[in-house]
């Protein structure tokens, strides 16, 4: 199954998002952003399934909650950036 990681600037915002994205019935995981992808250090990205992203990223919208990057977490483990939705 394939996820999106959605990066935030801090746990705070992080903690955030996922109040946000599970207030509408969507499942999201708090997680340490991956080294490889850690562009500023220790960061925390917010793990969703990719059959909600879309729902997840109208929410984050709607409630005006930033957000830095956007990741596919691949079946086999890879990362991939994907564009800003």
């Amino acid at each position: 199954m394939v996820y999106y990681l959605v990066l935030c600037k801090s746990l705070t915002y992080a903690q955030r998002t996922a109040r946000a994205i599970e207030q509408a019935g969507i499942r999201a995981l708090i997680i340490r952003t991956p080294r490889r992808i850690s562009r500023e250090g220790c960061s925390y990205c917010a793990k969703i399934s990719d059959r909600r992203i879309h729902e997840a990223l109208s929410i984050l919208r709607q409630y005006h909650i930033p957000y830095k990057h956007i990741y596919a977490l691949l079946e086999n483990g890879e990362l991939r950036e994907v564009p800003l939705a």
